[in-house]
């Protein structure tokens, strides 16, 4: 059953911690903690930082709901008499100062022969053996396990176009959750350019350093565009997560929804709203997986190839091909309309799209996977009574579909075996091994996606994508990158 949240709740994004000093009277400090929890606020941590003297220094740490939240929390504290609040530190803020990631040596520099084999003149027999073959830059550079995060800062999260600046503490993110999820090593690098041709060109330019390119928040329809051009021109995998990392966990949750209702997931019928980079990628893998009749929405309502748009020829891309590939049967109307008769409502859109009377036109027992963040299509708990299965893109509801999920391990398992490329069957197979972490005994309505902290979800999928990338032969052959070895 999803709990039902009336209201929002504190929560450690909206955390503070105030250090405030309190004299040595019995029960201030009982005065400031009744003050912050009439004012809603959730106290994690109360610690001593200093006794002595007239006072006691003490730092609270509260989580809020709201940066208003905040302030009515810190002004109740402020209104206890006896209370004097020395300092007020944003707990995000503060870790994000200095930035969330830093490099780190792999080897020690301590004596001469360390800095000789590390640097000059050693290094230069390492360069000449790279210089007379380039792939033996994945045995002894960085190459092997470092990734690219690249983003224009044009689609970032709900925010938008905020620029390469303000772009770069989710891209630090990204790269955090590389490094603790999957032990890839990644580098966050933010572009000051909007213009299709200079990024293509500037991950060209940069490409020989890295093993993988991971784009990530670049507005629609040009992510397409540069996805698909670096897929041409690279040698190593290129993956744009917005697009791929969501379809394939709305897969595996798919993949487990069918497994508890004994369905078949080739028998589906599907209504979607969104139709930008991830609306059109989650398309492609469900058309990949078997199921043929999908209808997808935009503002427009219904798109499909009789619409008038299509014919006037002024659909961008990406929605031409979903009118060119989908509702063959060119159903019209609005997402309520299309939903009469389907077993999967897919949204990736925004808030109140439908409404929870709209689901009872779903066929009996529907999955209804609303995405957008924070604030779903539908509200789960409006949705409750009428869909089997629930899932969104927040954390504080059951079955959330995180891209988290997905990417660290496609990527470790794509430099495991040195692969050129993600393939759709790749993709594929992530999305069945992310499924497959949930044991028969563990599946429910409530769980057919592992939390984003299952250690065991990064390792499936990188061994899942490294087995069909081997299978494939997508991956280099051994002599391409043999060991370096010594003249006899």
């Amino acid at each position: 059953m999803i709990a039902a949240l009336a209201m929002a709740t504190p929560s450690a994004q909206f955390s503070l911690t105030l250090r405030v000093e309190l004299p040595h009277e019995s029960g201030t400090l009982s005065k400031v903690t009744q003050a912050v929890t009439r004012a809603g606020g959730a106290i994690v941590a109360v610690d001593t930082v200093e006794a002595g003297g007239a006072g006691t220094l003490r730092e609270i740490t509260i989580d809020c709901e709201s940066t208003d939240h905040r302030g009515r929390v810190i002004k109740a504290v402020q209104a206890v008499r006896e209370a004097k609040l020395i300092e007020t530190t944003d707990r995000t803020f503060e870790l994000h100062r200095g930035g969330k990631i830093h490099t780190a040596l792999a080897a020690a520099v301590k004596t001469r022969d360390d800095l000789s084999m590390a640097y000059t003149p050693g290094v230069a027999r390492v360069c000449t053996a790279i210089a007379e073959n380039r792939q033996k830059a994945f045995k002894y550079t960085i190459k092997a396990n470092t990734v690219a995060v690249v983003s224009d800062g044009t689609a970032v999260l709900g925010l938008g176009d905020i620029g390469p600046e303000a772009a770069m503490p989710v891209m630090e993110g990204k790269a955090m959750l590389f490094k603790e999820f999957a032990d890839v090593d990644a580098f966050p690098i933010c572009l000051d350019t909007k213009d299709p041709e200079k990024i293509i060109e500037t991950v060209n330019l940069i490409a020989p350093t890295f093993g993988g390119i991971n784009l990530e928040d670049i507005s629609s329809p040009r992510c397409f565009e540069i996805e698909q051009r670096l897929i041409a021109d690279l040698d190593i995998p290129v993956f744009h997560d917005d697009q791929h990392g969501t379809a394939i966990v709305v897969l595996a949750a798919l993949i487990n929804a069918c497994r508890l209702t004994g369905r078949p997931l080739e028998g589906l019928s599907v209504a979607m709203v969104g139709a930008g980079a991830a609306g059109v990628a989650v398309a492609k893998i469900l058309m990949a997986s078997g199921i043929t009749e999908i209808v997808s929405c935009d503002r427009y309502g219904a798109i499909h190839a009789g619409r008038d748009d299509y014919e006037s020829g002024s659909l961008n891309a990406p929605k031409q091909w979903l009118a060119e590939n989908t509702n063959a049967g060119r159903r019209s109307g609005t997402p309520s309309d299309v939903l009469e008769g389907t077993d999967l409502f897919v949204g990736l859109s925004g808030p109140g799209i439908v409404t929870a009377r709209d689901l009872q036109r779903m066929n009996p027992d529907p999955f209804v996977f609303a995405m957008a963040n924070p604030n779903p299509e539908v509200r789960p708990e409006d949705a409750e009574p009428f869909a089997r299965v629930m899932a969104t893109g927040r954390s504080d509801y059951p079955n959330q579909i995180n891209n988290v999920l997905a990417f660290p391990g496609i990527f470790r398992g794509a430099l495991d075996v040195r692969a050129r490329k993600i393939t759709e069957e790749m993709k594929l197979a992530a999305a069945r091994g992310i499924a497959a972490t949930v044991a028969d005994d563990e599946l429910a309505e409530d769980y057919i996606i592992p939390s984003v902290f299952n250690r065991d979800v990064s390792r499936e999928v990188a061994r899942a994508v490294a087995d069909e990338a081997q299978r494939a032969g997508a991956v280099r052959a051994p002599d391409e990158t043999a060991e370096f070895s010594l003249p006899t």
